[in-house]
């Protein structure tokens, strides 16, 4: 008998797994916040003895080195990729002993990069399950245009080839384990329903139902937005990760957090947005603890800037901080919990904004207000409304300039990234009001909605 733990990432969109039998186990792409899957390792009883990468991530950090030290377990790594650690290279057709009766083999699969590698996990010689990382996904596949631009249109060729290769030599009853395609932005679109076969992706992903020309086409002209951190995580992984430190950060009292903001540091609260339009300390931005925080927040700040956190327990900071170590915030400048009021310096007063709906807009009307959409442009395409302004969340902190003169209601596609561009536009003076609503509430809102 096999096992197979699923370790979910909700923040960054990825799943993690250990597969095992009686005594011994494998961990898959591990997330850098190891202490995960060494307890997924203790509830089981078993000892890992491999750690493997399906590629070199774009889009979070690995724990696998450090997992591999902590274990003393085998470093699985495909050949091609270029890294500066030891490890061990795995090549097309390579196989490990996982338990008794339980091996996986490694299936070159290249499209999301180039050196791609997905493991099958046999039981008794017959396939069980795919561990696909970033190749065939639930419904789609990893998309190909994070290596190098002039490689986007030959990977896109290979994903369709590898996901061909992968329904050719496995049972239709394998189950498909992908590592994206749950919110990752590594994903070419998003993954609908929670699990799959092979047999399931032969009739609904177009990797397997569409003609390699017409999917290259299709995926190309989809791909959506890149986030800029994953400039750095690539770079950050081949080089090895160090491990990460969880302890708490340096405590900021309010002088402390009013010298930061003055100095131009990022000040970053992380409750949630209905909490930070009531009352917050000015010039401090809302990144939500649970709204993937660690994928706009690393997307939007200065690689590299200090980031002070402030949360209202130490529960709130100890999760924002193991969100961001994932994607290479190691270490907060300074942190303080509690509440606003104590982290006004000398008591002074706090900042809000008001919060509205799509069919509050529509009751004041768009009419000498500025309309902002924070969404992404793939989004927009589908629908806007008549008279708005778009910029991108992930944008406006360089283009807060371009936002006309006005009152200014921030909308996004369901409330979170308003709450961000509200944050923002707030901090820098405007009079704003964050629209924390559903984008499909704007037309039965009555509002002048545009379609393609």
């Amino acid at each position: 008998m096999f096992f197979i733990d699923t370790i979910e990432l909700q923040g960054l969109g990825n799943r993690h797994y250990l597969a095992g039998g009686h005594s011994t186990a494998v961990a898959v792409d591990p997330p850098r916040d190891v202490d995960q899957v060494l307890a997924a390792a203790a509830r089981r009883g078993v000892r890992i003895t491999h750690v493997v990468e399906t590629h070199v991530h774009n889009d979070y950090i690995t724990g696998g080195l450090e997992l591999a030290r902590l274990t003393g377990a085998a470093y699985l790594v495909p050949a091609g990729a270029h890294v500066s650690f030891t490890r061990v290279p795995v090549a097309d057709g390579d196989t490990v002993t996982v338990d008794d009766g339980l091996t996986l083999r490694a299936v070159a699969t290249p499209g999301h990069t180039p050196h791609h590698t997905a493991y099958v996990l046999q039981e008794n010689d017959v396939p069980v399950a795919a561990f696909t990382g970033g190749s065939l996904l639930i419904g789609t596949v990893g998309r190909p245009d994070l290596v190098e631009p002039r490689l986007t249109e030959r990977l896109a060729r290979a994903q369709h080839a590898s996901a061909h290769r992968l329904a050719a030599e496995l049972p239709d009853e394998t189950s498909v384990l992908p590592t994206h395609g749950f919110g990752s932005f590594c994903s070419s679109a998003q993954a609908e329903g929670d699990a799959t076969t092979i047999g399931r992706e032969k009739t609904v992903n177009a990797a397997l139902t569409t003609d390699v020309d017409s999917f290259v086409a299709d995926l190309l002209a989809g791909l959506d937005d890149i986030p800029a951190y994953y400039a750095h995580m690539g770079p950050a992984n081949a080089g090895g990760p160090a491990p990460v430190d969880l302890t708490p950060p340096a405590v900021a009292d309010s002088a402390a957090i009013a010298a930061r903001l003055a100095a131009g540091e990022w000040v970053v609260d992380l409750r949630n947005r209905v909490a930070f339009a009531e009352g917050h300390v000015a010039g401090t931005f809302n990144f939500e603890v649970d709204g993937q925080l660690a994928t706009y927040l690393a997307w939007m700040i200065p690689w590299g800037k200090p980031v002070t956190l402030l949360a209202e327990s130490p529960e709130q900071l100890a999760a924002a901080q193991r969100e961001l170590v994932r994607v290479g915030i190691d270490r907060p400048a300074a942190a303080a919990t509690g509440t606003p009021r104590a982290w006004a310096a000398d008591g002074g007063a706090l900042a809000s904004f008001p919060r509205s709906t799509f069919a509050g807009l529509a009751e004041n009307g768009t009419d000498g207000v500025v309309v902002l959409d924070v969404r992404r442009a793939s989004e927009r395409a589908a629908g806007y409304i008549d008279g708005s302004v778009h910029i991108p969340i992930h944008e406006l902190h360089k283009r807060l300039g371009e936002v006309p003169a006005g009152r200014v209601w921030v909308h996004c596609g369901g409330g979170m990234r308003a709450g961000i561009g509200a944050s923002l536009l707030d901090a820098a003076g405007r009079d704003v009001v964050a629209v924390d609503d559903g984008f499909d509430s704007a037309v039965t809102a009555g509002l002048p909605v545009v379609t393609a």
